[in-house]
């Protein structure tokens, strides 16, 4: 097998494939800025709670109307809201933690999910709403994830400045101006419709993984925002490309291939990479000289 065969032949020989390319790179380049925010806010498991709370809405839409892009995104969407909302408004109104009451809300929302689908539907169901199926994207939903990338990159772009300043000191950001709340709420919801554009390609249970892998793998090779967003969606997509190609040499399924591939991507970024890494760490340095 030559080189054109492992890498480009799959690609250029298969509608499926170049379809789900796409799927990857777009999600990528939405996922990658929104899981180093999430990360810098120390909000890295929120994004696993979100992913996990859109799932009974998505079930009840493809419950009610099969496999309906509108019908799961809308209860995904609303299901996400919902939660995400609701453990707000417990923490401001009760004594409890945020995370607490962000764990209580999601566990049950996702044992709702999984229910949901168990009695309606089939184990082909549950695997289906679980892990995606990034390898039969149709245009309605790359239509759908591209235009989700695209709203978070412009969103990003507008609420950047309050968005950074909030993971540096919120209570300057508080004292200075009063957007801090507004960017926080269209934060959570941009983590949320990320969330559901990555489920109709990896699932409930993986859509996290292409947010929050890439961008703790970046934090250990640059220490600049800037260029860890870049790095961090670079990860992404190169994750996405090669875990197609291991899924499909292999036989794989496509979905956890990728993430295993960012999963790696991330080991070896914690060994050898240079801002905190075990290696550069453990080496001796060079003593200063006059």
């Amino acid at each position: 097998m030559n080189l054109y065969d492992l890498l480009i032949a799959p690609f250029a020989e298969f509608d499926f494939m170049r379809r789900a390319l796409v799927g990857v790179l777009a999600l990528a380049a939405g996922a990658g800025p929104i899981g180093v925010l999430l990360m810098l806010r120390r909000m890295s498991l929120t994004g696993d709670a979100m992913a996990h709370a859109i799932l009974p809405g998505a079930a009840v839409g493809f419950l009610a109307a099969g496999l309906n892009l509108f019908a799961m995104t809308a209860g995904g969407l609303v299901a996400g809201f919902a939660v995400a909302l609701g453990a707000g408004a417990v923490a401001r109104a009760t004594d409890m933690k945020e995370d607490a009451a962000l764990a209580a809300f999601y566990l049950t929302s996702l044992a709702l999910g999984v229910m949901l689908v168990s009695l309606r539907g089939s184990n082909v169901d549950l695997l289906h709403v679980l892990f995606g199926t990034v390898l039969a994207l149709d245009d309605a939903t790359l239509l759908l994830i591209v235009s989700i990338s695209s709203i978070t990159v412009l969103m990003l772009a507008v609420l950047w400045r309050p968005l950074v300043l909030e993971c540096v000191d919120p209570g300057f950001l508080r004292s200075v101006s009063r957007a801090g709340a507004p960017s926080h709420l269209a934060f959570l919801g941009l983590v949320v419709l990320n969330l559901v554009g990555g489920f109709h390609a990896l699932g409930t249970l993986l859509a996290v993984g292409l947010m929050m892998l890439p961008a703790a793998a970046a934090r250990f090779w640059v220490r600049d925002l800037t260029s860890m967003v870049a790095l961090a969606s670079l990860i992404a997509a190169g994750s996405g490309a090669v875990g197609l190609l291991v899924s499909y040499h292999s036989g794989a399924p496509s979905g956890p291939a990728i993430i295993l591939v960012a999963g790696g991507a991330y080991a070896l970024s914690v060994f050898l990479g240079p801002v905190g890494g075990l290696i550069p760490r453990l080496a001796p340095r060079r003593h200063l000289e006059a």
